[in-house]
């Protein structure tokens, strides 16, 4: 039996509810739209019109895939992040809103022409999104210089897969090519043997502690990379590494940025302020909670 527009959505809130999902309401919408290509005001203003039987099933599909706690963006492939779309699937991990506060701290330090390191970069949202937001033209003569740059850095074949695909997929929709490169490397690895320095190294590394991570809901422990979750035994393992080795890739009065745990504030700061930074600081999200540490690195003399 056919239903209407309004009595698919009353279905997947239905069921969704069932399944435990906190948000059934917003995610049954989210996925009605999804499916038939619509916007929040269809269902007030075209409710009772009646669906065909391939949407309904496509669309009962997702909803039954939601309800398995598949996370809603791994069902649409995509994760709106800084204004921006970014496909996202399993080997990568879901842009979060969190995260868009290291991004707007890491804007208020760019200047044009600098050159930036995303480590840890999964999806490249961070990395892409910086440069989507700072400027910058390649295809003309006079910016060519001013335009920042960037490499983004992952241990994860496929999830830079994702985070190429990211490149062309944001450079549409921002109306210019951004000036990105991708590559493989465990941390620092890839540069060892070659002299490379960057204006800011931004990152956004595995930093919970391996024992929480059993606790985490299941669309996050079942269904994202172990590997962009988990920090070891007390969730810090990346920042020590990263702390200690950026220094040999920093330029001089080079920014260090990294999104952190609620928790984990004053450790990461004092990781920082051993390793010879200054100012270094912590900033907080919109909830109030630690979210970014940053500073600065002078050269040893």
């Amino acid at each position: 039996m056919k239903k209407t527009y309004r009595q698919c959505y009353a279905w997947g809130q239905e069921v969704l509810a069932g399944a435990g999902i906190a948000d059934a309401r917003i995610d049954a919408r989210l996925l009605l739209e999804y499916i038939f290509h619509t916007s929040q005001h269809d269902l007030i203003l075209h409710g009772d019109r009646l669906v065909t039987e391939a949407e309904q099933a496509d669309y009962e599909d997702c909803i039954l895939k939601r309800s398995m706690r598949i996370p809603l963006q791994h069902i649409t492939g995509e994760q709106a992040f800084m204004g921006f779309d970014f496909q996202v699937n399993e080997h990568v991990l879901i842009p979060r809103q969190d995260t868009e506060i290291l991004v707007e701290t890491a804007l208020g330090i760019l200047k044009p022409g600098m050159r930036v390191l995303d480590m840890c970069t999964g999806s490249g949202c961070i990395l892409l999104s910086l440069l989507a937001l700072a400027g910058g033209c390649t295809g003309c003569a006079e910016s060519a210089k001013a335009a920042v740059t960037g490499i983004g850095v992952d241990i994860s074949a496929e999830a830079l897969k994702v985070a190429r695909r990211n490149l062309e997929y944001v450079s549409v929709q921002c109306g210019r090519r951004l000036e990105a490169e991708f590559v493989e490397s465990d941390l620092f690895t890839a540069f060892t043997n070659h002299k490379v320095c960057f204006d800011i190294i931004v990152s956004n590394p595995p930093y919970i502690a391996s024992e929480v991570i059993k606790t985490l809901e299941p669309e996050v422990r079942l269904h994202e990379p172990l590997s962009a979750l988990d920090g070891t035994a007390d969730g810090l393992y990346f920042y020590r590494h990263i702390v200690a080795e950026s220094k040999s890739f920093l330029k001089k009065g080079g920014a260090l940025l990294f999104e952190i745990g609620h928790d984990q504030g004053e450790s990461v700061a004092e990781l920082m302020k051993e390793a010879g930074f200054t100012f270094v600081a912590v900033k907080k999200d919109y909830a109030g909670l630690d979210r970014v540490v940053y500073g600065i690195y002078e050269e040893e003399a």
